[in-house]
């Protein structure tokens, strides 16, 4: 069985190492950090490592949602998203292929696993970059090479895609086994868990993207049309644009409205009482 399971988490291991902000291999920030290192994305990825794209995206989904609002202030983080994506999917698909099973062990890895090792790899990275500095000072080419590039790279490496493997590869036992001795409302308190933290993470996201209350109305409208009228989300995004653009150009001219009687009437000439 574990046989079966060692080129999905090798492969699952592989990407949570290409979507790390570092990693030159997908640009970095750009088809690293942004594209590989989603949920949504992981779960794609870890779908096709274990043969079965919808079950992982249905888990990429869910542990998307939750993560949707997660911000990283400066160096600061509350939670590492990519190993909790892919330790928390790749377990999930390992095991039972349950969505809320997979939100649970996302949350348990990113802030615990995931946060000790995004740590360790920070410090390894101000160790590598003391010594470049020291290559760079005494002219060492091959210093700088090495420590700036190739060192990095083996610190992510290893910090990224080899415990992602081992949670997978060696891991899987023991989720099993838990959730099969553990007791049944247990397990039903981890479902509701795991379907109620999606919607938490969406009214973070709401939280602080609408700015007055009354942007709340677009929001039901677009639940009302989804759930009784049974639009599909591209018909909802066309009516969103619309609706978006129509506000904008009301708004816009009413402000321009209320701003053009000050702007005629003000007076631009400088005048200064203490001068006459």
């Amino acid at each position: 069985m574990n046989g079966s399971l060692l080129l999905p988490a090798l492969l699952t291991g592989i990407f949570c190492y290409l979507g790390a902000i570092e990693s030159p291999w997908l640009f970095g920030m750009s088809g690293g950090f942004y594209v590989v290192g989603r949920p949504l994305i992981a779960g794609f990825l870890t779908g096709i490592a274990f043969g079965d794209i919808q079950a992982g995206v249905l888990c990429g989904l869910a542990v998307q949602a939750v993560f949707i609002a997660n911000l990283s202030t400066g160096g600061a983080t509350n939670s590492e998203i990519i190993y909790a994506a892919y330790g928390g999917i790749g377990l999930a698909l390992a095991t039972t292929k349950d969505p809320a099973v997979a939100v649970t062990l996302a949350i348990l890895i990113g802030q615990t696993f995931g946060l000790i090792f995004y740590n360790t790899r920070m410090a390894l990275y101000s160790f590598w970059n003391t010594r470049a500095q020291t290559a760079a000072e005494t002219i060492d080419e091959r210093g700088i090479v090495m420590n700036h590039i190739v060192y990095p790279q083996i610190t992510t490496f290893l910090l990224r895609a080899v415990p992602i493997f081992a949670a997978i590869f060696f891991g899987r036992g023991l989720v099993d086994w838990l959730l099969n001795n553990v007791p049944d409302v247990v397990t039903d308190i981890i479902s509701v868990l795991g379907g109620v933290l999606p919607a938490l993470g969406i009214a973070m996201l709401m939280g602080i993207v609408i700015k007055e209350k009354a942007h709340l109305v677009f929001f039901f409208a677009g639940f009302v049309l989804m759930a009784f009228a049974n639009l599909n989300m591209i018909a909802l995004v066309f009516l969103a644009a619309m609706v978006a653009y129509i506000v904008y150009l009301s708004t816009g001219k009413t402000t321009m409205t209320q701003t053009a009687p000050e702007v005629q009437g003000t007076n631009v000439a400088y005048e200064d009482d203490d001068l006459f």
